[in-house]
């Protein structure tokens, strides 16, 4: 009993999502390690190619974007913009390789979401100090329950926005497959069982794959981004911009 316990103790249930999602940021990691080596031997006075040259430019693209659309108040925050990118557009696009995307598992649609749902209200707690509570009894206190409950959309609907679009493609896919393989079986019968199931789904599942995991992951992760970046920047008081605007036309 004792060494059954302890090999239980030691054996993890570890769902396929959670590994995909693992396998993800590996990669990811692989590829900073990357890019950092090739940094580090770059030549400043010339041009970065292959792998550097895509990293810079996507983070000028983020810094420039975020700066555009979230205010002054937020130069620096394109790093974190740019992981969440990269993060959710690779897990959407997992699935091609055969392995379930980690974005089909409520969890980590949530884990994520809630990231963005803590910076919403540590943005706002940092730049209206104790007026941060003030939020909650507005525009009378007998609101208090009402607003508590409500302070947890943002978090809900970017959670089943992405679950919900991450589920439904791959259904669908389920279930083109299944007919699919359905469709040769019957109509290459007179070939054995398991190979006349193989002959149809490959010329009409890349067209689906293209929209579902390449065109769709790509809207998602937009959408997414798009949406945490005028969540948390609609916590920063309007006059903000223009004093730190103001303050460095001074300097």
């Amino acid at each position: 009993m004792l060494e059954e316990k302890i090999k239980n103790f030691f054996v993890f249930d570890i769902a396929p999502e959670v590994l995909s999602s693992l396998i993800v940021i590996f990669i990811i990691l692989i590829l900073v390690v990357i890019i950092r080596i090739q940094a580090g031997r770059q030549d400043p006075l010339k041009k970065p190619k292959g792998l550097l040259l895509i990293a810079e430019i996507g983070v000028n693209f983020f810094d420039g974007l975020v700066e555009n659309l979230m205010g002054p108040a937020f130069r620096g925050f394109g790093g974190y913009i740019m992981a969440i990118a990269t993060y959710l557009f690779i897990a959407f696009i997992f699935g091609l390789c055969g392995l379930p995307s980690p974005v089909t598992y409520l969890a980590i649609p949530l884990s994520i979401s809630f990231l963005t749902f803590m910076l919403i209200h540590i943005t706002s707690a940092r730049y209206t100090k104790w007026g941060y509570f003030k939020r909650y009894i507005d525009p009378i206190p007998i609101f208090l329950p009402i607003n508590l409950i409500s302070m947890w959309a943002p978090l809900l609907s970017l959670t089943l926005r992405l679950f919900g679009n991450a589920i439904a493609g791959w259904t669908l896919m389920t279930i083109v497959y299944v007919a699919l393989e359905n469709l040769s079986t019957m109509i290459f019968s007179f070939l054995p069982a398991g190979v006349n199931s193989l002959f149809i789904a490959p010329l009409v599942a890349p067209i689906l794959h293209a929209y579902f995991d390449l065109f769709s992951g790509f809207i998602q992760t937009t959408v997414f981004i798009f949406l945490s970046m005028c969540l948390i920047s609609n916590e920063v008081p309007e006059d903000l911009d223009t004093i730190s605007l103001n303050t460095k036309g001074e300097r």
